[in-house]
């Protein structure tokens, strides 16, 4: 897996500056996303694994499946990617590309997980503590996991807030025993 990551940051590193060069990081996120979810198709993983299918019917192929998402520029990064042999890892390029969007945004995207559906009101106040504890833009998605028996589990990046029920009775029952 750190493979994958080590060969994607240079490719997602060209992406992002040709994105803040045409100032188009949002078009260029929607189409790294786009041909990730193409890639990750196994019909089309199998093509681009497969030794007998050659460059161009891999660009055409992916071409074909994103449609009109992709530009000009984004045409000739997806030709970039099957010249190089490099189309396996659009999805760890599309992820790299997130972060550097969102940290030229100053942006985080947060996710939150509750034992019930959140009200507008608590998702706003959820979202106002995110923005002063983290000093960024917070976008906010919530799930939701009847396991928990209440509370929520805030994850942000890496940092996570876990004020669930289910971990404060586990944390009870260590200390008892």
């Amino acid at each position: 897996m750190a493979e994958a990551i080590t060969i994607a940051r240079p490719y997602a590193q060209a992406a992002f500056d040709q994105a803040c060069k045409l100032g188009d990081l949002k078009g260029w996120s929607e189409m790294l996303q786009t041909a990730a979810e193409a890639v990750l198709n196994p019909e089309v993983h199998a093509a681009i694994t497969s030794p007998r299918v050659i460059h161009s019917q891999l660009e055409n192929l992916m071409l074909a499946l994103c449609g009109n998402k992709l530009g000009i520029p984004g045409q000739n990064f997806i030709k970039l990617l099957v010249e190089s042999q490099r189309l396996g890892v659009l999805p760890e390029i599309a992820a790299a590309f997130e972060v550097m969007r969102a940290e030229a945004e100053k942006s985080v995207d947060v996710v939150v997980t509750s034992a019930f559906d959140l009200s507008e009101a608590q998702k706003q106040k959820i979202a106002a503590a995110m923005k002063i504890r983290m000093g960024r833009e917070i976008r906010l998605s919530c799930e939701t996991n009847q396991e928990l028996l209440g509370g929520i589990v805030i994850r942000a990046g890496d940092k996570v807030i876990d004020g669930s029920a289910r971990t404060k009775l586990s944390e009870l029952a260590n200390a008892l025993a």
